[in-house]
């Protein structure tokens, strides 16, 4: 059994930083690529960024995330990162750690961690 565990949340006022963490257990975590997904009350859940196996990223199609957010992932501590900087009150939402295995329709959810942005 999968499971990701996410950290690091918690009320932040704008301008400040965050990093999230989504410890994965229970899986060879090389063979997941590896996503940070977020929503916002009243709204559907959105892709943020993710990162392969391998290391490459890629960041939703939104100049704002792309300028201020780093995902990253460290193989040998089954964890993957959301470094987000310059915090907006828009950022404010449940952000969720989501594993997609490489080979096999396997998709992984944690449990979500809140990021509230305000002053």
């Amino acid at each position: 059994q999968v499971q990701l565990v996410e950290s690091g949340g918690g009320l932040v006022q704008p301008g400040g930083s965050l990093r999230l963490s989504c410890a994965a257990s229970g899986t060879i975590f090389s063979n997941y690529a590896m996503g940070w997904y977020r929503q916002a009350p009243g709204k559907q859940r959105v892709l943020v960024a993710t990162i392969t196996s391998s290391g490459s990223s890629n960041y939703a199609d939104s100049d704002s995330v792309k300028d201020r957010f780093t995902i990253s992932r460290d193989n040998a501590k089954n964890t993957v990162y959301l470094q987000m900087n310059n915090l907006k009150p828009e950022d404010t939402a449940v952000y969720y750690c989501n594993a997609n295995h490489r080979y096999r329709s396997l998709t992984y959810w944690g449990q979500g961690t809140q990021v509230t942005v305000s002053s």
